[in-house]
């Protein structure tokens, strides 16, 4: 289930259904929805059929790790994928694995070869084509739709998404109680062909790069150096990895609480479903207004508590009325959770690896919801259905506390986009692409007096070149001449080099110019680029032919 929620602008404002002007987003949108609501529906089927056929509630509950355990091991090298790959062509051959998956489980279905681990096998095999689909579509918006609307396009991401949520569930019981589990299965199949059939014929502009494609290999390092130098992307993955392994109890042990609580059937549980899809929807078009009077990391707080409350209530009510209305609340925590921390990681990430950190934060925290149903399975298993939802009502407690360690800060107001704007240095050697290692040293005079202002500057130099592609950052002071300092990083090729200033921002550049600021010499800082070359074997001789940088 995917979870990226919107924007600062309230869902009601005219702004936010600005995106749906565009005809490809609105295509794709709306074919979404449709495959979402067959997905809800076959979440239910699964689940339901999985409840009726296992007397285990932990193989229950792994239903949910089966649809998020995908994602925490594929997410990150499909992020790749889609930064360095065509985007549509990843979320086509997602959409295939999805398709695929689900026509052989209305086979088996269909045949009567059902068993628990048949069920969670093909449930994973479906994630499976969303872990490619979605980092790569969450990536798409911002090349399909202008910068300005990228906050609403996700927004409508989330609430359309919530919006089917009210009507799925509720559609996916009456369609097993009526028509029965292979009706479900054949639908969800239909459902997810629309998706398919929009994605293959819509095409959209991509800015393309004048750099060679990164290496898998260096495109998942990047991805992962980036994420772990940024602050406001480590403390949204951190809460939400954590609150997605309290507060998943509700939503994987919702079927037993409707068999062994409530006493209800498919269509029970997918009338509570619909409940918690309800509540989440008007969370999401309340988003604005949250925001524009409470923090974030209030409004995280305020979400944990909805969902203690929700999983308290369940885990004590015998009746679905309370349950529902519970379930609302639920859901109002669940999008107001989510919106906090999608944002803030789409928002704080630049178009060169926006699709890598979606995927760190889908495998991490799908990861956590993966593992949050085992947890809580497990003690529904060997304890009680009561003790799970009473003990991930506290554990989301304490996900609430954890904002002292880990706060949610605010978004940013723009995206941090490079200015790719560069000229290369010219250079007396023909040069491939892959040569190198190349050496930077930058020289500065800085007098006694700036000494500390200029080590302030420099430390913040150190995290920006580093988090785009410098290796071995050093600063060095000169003992027979202390005026000089020299800054000194490596990149591993050519390409690298031109790449890692492509990747500079605006922000960045404001930087350099406080450095030189302070900066005494009457020339400005000298830049000196080497290349490494070994002593300890020969080298063939480079016999290609000259390159020349691209601007």
């Amino acid at each position: 289930m995917r979870r990226m929620a919107g924007a600062d602008e309230g869902a009601g404002s005219p702004a936010t259904f600005a995106p749906l002007r565009n005809p490809t987003f609105r295509s794709i949108w709306l074919a979404t929805q449709v495959s979402s609501l067959g997905w809800l529906m076959q979440t239910v089927a699964i689940s339901w059929l999985m409840a009726t056929i296992s007397t285990s509630d932990l193989m229950v509950a792994l239903v949910q790790a089966s649809s998020n355990l995908p994602a925490f091991i594929l997410s990150v090298f499909a992020g790749a994928l889609a930064d360095n790959y065509s985007r549509r062509g990843v979320m086509f051959a997602g959409r295939c694995l999805m398709v695929i998956a689900s026509v052989a489980l209305a086979a088996f279905v269909a045949l009567g070869f059902v068993s628990p681990w048949m069920i969670l096998g093909f449930s994973f095999l479906i994630a499976c084509g969303g872990a490619l689909h979605d980092p790569a579509w969450q990536a798409s918006v911002g090349d399909i739709v202008d910068r300005r609307d990228v906050p609403a396009a996700v927004t409508l991401l989330s609430v359309g998404f919530n919006t089917v949520r009210t009507v799925g569930p509720a559609l996916g019981g009456i369609v097993v109680a009526s028509f029965g589990l292979l009706a479900a299965f054949t639908v969800t199949t239909l459902t997810y062909l629309v998706p398919l059939g929009t994605v293959w014929r819509c095409k959209w502009k991509v800015r393309s790069s004048p750099l060679p494609r990164e290496s898998m290999k260096t495109a998942i390092y990047d991805g992962l150096r980036f994420t772990a130098m940024s602050s406001e992307i480590k403390a949204a993955i951190a809460r939400g990895t954590i609150f997605g392994l309290a507060s998943i109890a509700i939503l994987a042990l919702l079927p037993l609480a409707v068999r062994d609580h409530l006493g209800g059937g498919p269509l029970a549980y997918g009338t509570l479903m619909a409940g918690f899809g309800t509540g989440a929807v008007f969370a999401g078009l309340a988003n604005g207004t949250f925001r524009r009077s409470l923090s974030q990391e209030r409004l995280m707080r305020l979400a944990c508590v909805a969902c203690a409350a929700c999983s308290l209530s369940l885990a004590l009510t015998s009746s679905i009325a309370v349950a529902a209305l519970a379930l609302a609340l639920g859901g109002a925590g669940w999008v107001t959770a989510w919106s906090g921390v999608g944002v803030s990681v789409q928002l704080a990430s630049p178009r060169w690896v926006v699709g890598r950190t979606i995927s760190i934060y889908y495998a991490l925290i799908d990861g956590g919801i993966a593992a949050g149903s085992w947890v809580w399975g497990t003690v529904s298993q060997n304890h009680s259905l009561t003790w799970a939802l009473e003990g991930s009502a506290g554990a989301l407690l304490l996900v609430a506390a954890a904002g002292v360690l880990f706060p949610l800060r605010e978004r940013r107001e723009s995206e941090p986009d490079p200015l790719e704007e560069f000229d290369a240095p010219a250079v007396a050697l023909n040069l491939k692409p892959r040569s190198g290692p190349i050496v930077v040293k930058v020289e500065y005079l800085i007098h006694e007096e700036n000494v500390e202002a200029f080590l302030d500057l420099m430390r913040e130099r150190r995290h920006v070149q580093t988090r785009v592609g410098a290796r071995q950052w050093t600063l060095q002071r000169n003992l027979q001449k202390p005026v000089q300092w020299i800054e000194t990083f490596r990149t591993p090729t050519w390409t690298d080099y031109l790449r890692l200033n492509h990747r500079l921002t605006e922000a960045d550049k404001e930087l350099d110019e406080r450095v030189l600021q302070i900066h005494k010499g009457e020339l400005p800082p000298q830049m000196t680029l080497l290349i490494e070359r070994p002593t300890s074997l020969a080298r063939k001789p480079e016999q290609s032919a000259p390159y020349f940088p691209h601007r």
